[in-house]
Order: structure tokens, then sequence, then C-alpha cells
């Protein structure tokens, strides 16, 4: 690609010139607050602010050029990474963390365009290699510039040390309340403290040099498709438009016609019939949206008659993937309903609900015959539906769903035994021997600590709740049932 090799090499020229001084001082601040917050500490507080910090440097340039959509989706990567500290579930705190850093490299990038989105996770790595010689130069500039006030610097600061080290160890050897108050530093966590430190300073010295020299990536676009003729566009658009609704209409059928049209045209149950298929509904709304965006890159321009065929058939078919949502959320409620809720279930839920969400953002742009923002908004969906998830506390709410409908069947303790911290002040309201059976499997908060405090383990631990001893987990449904029947 001729055309991207001069702005790659503006790109990769930006290393030349040494970064500025309080970038070096601002990194290496980020890193060694980093270090201490997250090596040797479980996921929590720390983590969180370690994802603040590393924008300490891109921030002030973001401001002065008043840049928003890098800001928002900057912040929405701030939030994500401050579900660490939110929510004890690992799966929730891992995914939120994996979407933080996807939007944090489109922020970073300055991606505007489906290409830049698609590549930001490269590009920042990129620039991360980038950021190392551009802090090297300047440190180096420092320590040749300033050799005489850097020994005496580091002379001074050796010397204080020792002193404060000797004089310490003697007072509390002397004082056992005195030694009490000194901080006891754990030396096997040096190394760990260091390749945080490391990756942070740099994380924070590549966001900040990514926003004021972006990479050749941000703008990127796909080369333009050879627009098609009007007839030969439209025919597989429509067809495809003309399938989803046939499906929708089908649905439709089946909802009003309840049991016994299913029974006649299908031979199953409606609950047999609803129940199954919503995975392949899923894949099927994700595959459109890539149909959609073949289908616009194709797509006849050169007269109004063409834009007009345009909008009516990916209108049509975009609204037709909003029926197939909800049929497949409908399946997937009476599924839930059938069997209970779990992780992956709730998941597919929001992964449907946001891919929705797209299609209704991919009308708009069609309304508007303008998609420029869309990449971005995108990336915000995703990352609003990844912040829902952890707001709603789904491994709460596994507990609550789960325990309302065990009459319907027996509840899976050991699954419920499972789950995280969070789980705990709904187990708590469960009814006997139901709750002591499955906070018995939960009471597992760590130790108490700042850095690695978390919202979820700190009320569980808060709760400070009793279990019954001796009691059989093998089927509590009944007496939950019960509970169920009296409320």
């Amino acid at each position: 690609m001729p055309w991207l090799a001069e702005p790659a090499r503006r790109f990769w020229a930006a290393q030349r010139t040494p970064a500025p001084t309080w970038v070096l001082a601002t990194s290496a601040g980020v890193g060694c607050a980093a270090g201490g917050l997250v090596a040797g500490h479980r996921p929590g507080l720390g983590f969180a602010l370690a994802g603040l910090l590393v924008w300490a440097v891109a921030a002030p340039n973001l401001l002065r050029h008043r840049a928003f959509g890098q800001l928002w989706l900057a912040s929405l990567s701030v939030l994500l990474c401050g579900v660490v500290a939110l929510r004890d579930a690992a799966w929730v705190a891992s995914l939120s963390v994996l979407a933080a850093m996807g939007t944090a490299a489109v922020a970073a990038t300055s991606a505007r365009s489906a290409g830049g989105v698609l590549l930001s996770a490269p590009a920042w790595v990129a620039g991360a290699v980038r950021a190392v010689p551009w802090l090297g130069r300047r440190a180096n500039a420092l320590s040749h510039g300033r050799s005489e006030s850097l020994v005496r610097a580091l002379g001074a600061v050796s010397l204080t040390a020792l002193l404060l080290v000797v004089f310490g160890a003697l007072f509390a050897s002397a004082d056992a309340v005195f030694a009490s108050y000194l901080p006891r530093p754990d030396l096997h966590l040096l190394p760990a403290q260091a390749a945080v430190a490391l990756l942070a300073s740099v994380a924070c010295a590549t966001n900040g040099q990514l926003v004021s020299a972006p990479p050749p990536t941000a703008e990127l676009r796909a080369p333009a498709g050879g627009p098609s003729t009007r007839w030969a566009w439209a025919l597989p658009v429509t067809a495809l438009a003309a399938l989803v609704w046939a499906f929708v209409l089908v649905q439709v059928a089946a909802l009003v016609g309840g049991h016994r049209y299913v029974d006649a045209t299908a031979g199953l149950t409606y609950a047999e019939y609803t129940r199954q298929g919503f995975a392949q509904l899923v894949v099927a709304t994700a595959l459109t949206l890539v149909v959609v965006a073949v289908a616009v890159r194709h797509a006849p321009r050169a007269s109004a008659a063409d834009r007009l065929v345009v909008r009516a058939s990916l209108g049509a078919l975009c609204v037709g993937t909003l029926g197939v949502v909800a049929s497949a959320l409908r399946r997937v409620d009476l599924y839930v309903e059938a069997f209970g809720l779990t992780r992956l279930r709730l998941l597919v839920v929001f992964g449907e609900v946001a891919l929705g969400a797209i299609v209704v953002l991919v009308l708009v742009a069609g309304v508007r015959w303008s998609g420029g923002w869309l990449p971005r908004a995108v990336v915000g969906v995703a990352s609003v539906s990844m912040l829902a998830l952890a707001a709603v506390n789904p491994d709460a709410q596994i507990v609550r769903y789960n325990a309302s409908a065990t009459a319907q069947g027996r509840l899976d303790v050991t699954y419920l035994q499972g789950l995280s911290a969070d789980a705990v002040p709904a187990a708590d309201a469960l009814a006997e021997p139901m709750r002591s059976c499955v906070l018995a499997g939960l009471g597992r908060y760590g130790p108490q600590e700042v850095a690695g405090w978390n919202f979820g383990r700190a009320r569980a631990r808060a709760a400070g709740v009793p279990t019954s001893s001796g009691l059989a987990c093998t089927n509590v449904a009944s007496a939950q049932a019960a509970q169920n029947d009296r409320r």
C-alpha cells in the first residue's frame, strides 16, 4: 500500500524528538503508583485507580483540543476498569477489562473509521513500541545534560534512605508499638511491582503520544467498492430481506396460534418450539450486520432512485432483523424459564440486546445517509452494554431468579455455591435450609485490604451472616417453594 508509506514514516518519526520532561516524570510516577496499587493485591480499587492514572498524560491534550469523542471513549474505558472495584465475579471483571482495553485503544489511536477501529489494538501496540525510545531519549538527555546534578541527587537520596533504614530498624527493635506503624516491605513482590510499573509507565506515555501523533490507521478505510447496478445490488438484498420477514411472520403466527398451530405444523409443543434455535438467531443477527456493511460499500448512489432503493431495501432488512432479535430474546426467556438462569444465558441476552441496538444505529445512519459516526458509536454501545451487565449484578440476579423458580424443579445448589461474593446479599434472603447451603460455598472473601478493596467482597464481609451447620443440601427446593407459595 504505497499510499500508507508516507503516513507510516511520519508516525515513526515522532520518536526522534525527546519526550517532554513532564511526560517522563508523569509516566514514571504513574508506573510507581500502579506497581504499588496492583501487584500483590486482589483485583479491586487499586486496579481501577491504575486504569484512571494511565490517562494522566493524554487527558490534558484531549481537553485542550476538545476531542469530546475520544474523551467519551476514554471515560468509558476508565469506568470499565472501575468494574473491578465493583464486582467480585471474575468473569464480569475479566470481560470488563478486555472491553476497557479495546475502548482505550480506539480512544488513544483517534480511530474514526471501521478500519481504524478494527486496527486500533495493533496500532496501540505499535505506539507502545514507539513510546519507549521516545521516553528513553528524554531520560538520556537529562542524564547527560545534568550529570553532576544527577549524581548529587542520587547521592542525597541514597544517604537519606540509608539513614532511615538504619535508625528505623533500631527504633523498631527497641519499641514494638513504633514497629507496628512502620511499613513491612515484601521483597518477593518487587519483580511483579517492577513489571507492573514498567507496563503502566509505557501505557501512560503511549496514550499521551498517540493522542498527539495518531497512527496512520486512524482514518483507514477499505478501498471503495465498485457500485453495482441497481437490479444486481437489489436482488440479493431484497431476497434476504424477504426471507427475514418470512421468518418474522412465522414467529408472529406461532405466537398467535399457540400450541395447536405449532403442533400441527412442526409436531412440537409450543414450549419445545420456542426453546430451540436462539443461538442460531444470535449468529443470524451478527451476520446480517456483516451483509449490511458489504452491501453499503457496493450500493448504487448515482441517482435519487438508486438511493431510495438502497434505503428501502436495507431499511426493510434491518427492521426485519429487529424482529429476529425479539424472537431470539423471547426464546432465551422461555429457555431460562424452563432450565434456570446461568451466566452464559445472561451474557447472551445482553449480547443480543447490544446487537439490536447496533441495528438501530445502522437504521439511523441509513436515514441520515451518513455513517461516519457509526464505528465509534458501535464501540460505545458495546462498552455501555458491558457496564449495564456489571450494573445489574449478574451473580445476585442468578440466585434471585433461580430461587424464585424452584417450584418448577430442584435448585442447583452446587452451581450457586460456585458464584462470587456478589451473590451473598441475595443468598442471605433465601429460606433455610437453602440459605445456609448456598452461603456455605460463598464464604471466600479473602483478607480486607485497601488496594484490593472491592464493593462486592466488602458488602459480603460486612454482612457477617451466620449459617446453620449439619444441613443436607442435596434437595432444598421444597422449602423455598413453600415460602414462594406463602408470598
